[in-house]
């Protein structure tokens, strides 16, 4: 196989690795944040039962939440789930990669909103400013400011982790190098894989600063 034979086929897995990348970030950020306001929130039943399904979350590897959101649910209704149509299985990873980085997102939505001091809260209700108010125009800007540097580690760490979607047998870039391995015996297209993710990485890397530096007019 040549070079570019193999670069083409490894483009159609990294499509796959991207795919899951972007969906998991769109759906996982929101859903991080209500997953946030259900471990502050002042009732303590619901505050309870979210601050323990975050501890097992972030307490269990992500494989193995892989294999439970693709296995369980067809051992518990007798039939398979995801198996049984074609994305099946990518399914299954967005579903556990979703939940998984919400939880992960949540813990750093509300380490944010925690550090704003108390004493801003009380000011602004000096100023007369409702509690919406307060919280878009005096705790969201610092939040974002605060939040940015662990974000920008966790997204980079969910493009790495989307090679973890490969044991439930989704195609993407890690297994197309696998298949290549095992039908051409080339090692060398699973090593230059890694060049896809640090060329990802480095421009997540760089838009990240970009971000950073643009914060940088509001001063903690």
């Amino acid at each position: 196989m040549s070079f570019s034979q193999v670069t083409q086929q490894l483009f159609e897995g990294f499509g796959t690795t991207c795919l899951l990348f972007i969906l998991t970030l769109i759906l996982a950020i929101p859903l991080g944040l209500i997953v946030c306001m259900g471990s502050m929130s002042k009732f303590k039943p619901l505050q309870a039962v979210v601050r323990a399904f975050v501890w097992i979350i972030r307490g269990t590897p992500l494989m193995l939440q892989l294999f439970v959101v693709f296995y369980v649910p067809g051992i518990v209704f007798d039939t398979p789930i995801f198996a049984r149509f074609e994305n099946g299985r990518f399914i299954a990873a967005l579903i556990a990669f979703v939940i998984n980085y919400s939880c992960y997102f949540s813990e750093i939505f509300r380490g944010g909103i925690q550090s704003i001091p108390k004493g801003q809260y009380e000011a602004a209700q000096v100023l007369g400013m409702t509690k919406a108010q307060t919280f878009f125009h005096i705790v969201v800007p610092q939040v974002i400011k605060r939040i940015v540097p662990p974000m920008s580690n966790e997204i980079i760490t969910l493009v790495k982790d989307t090679s973890l979607a490969r044991v439930i047998a989704v195609i993407d870039i890690i297994m197309v190098a696998e298949n290549i391995l095992a039908l051409r015996a080339l090692i060398w297209p699973l090593f230059y894989t890694g060049a896809f993710y640090l060329i990802f990485n480095g421009l997540l890397s760089v838009l990240f600063r970009f971000i950073e530096k643009k914060l940088n007019y509001y001063k903690l």
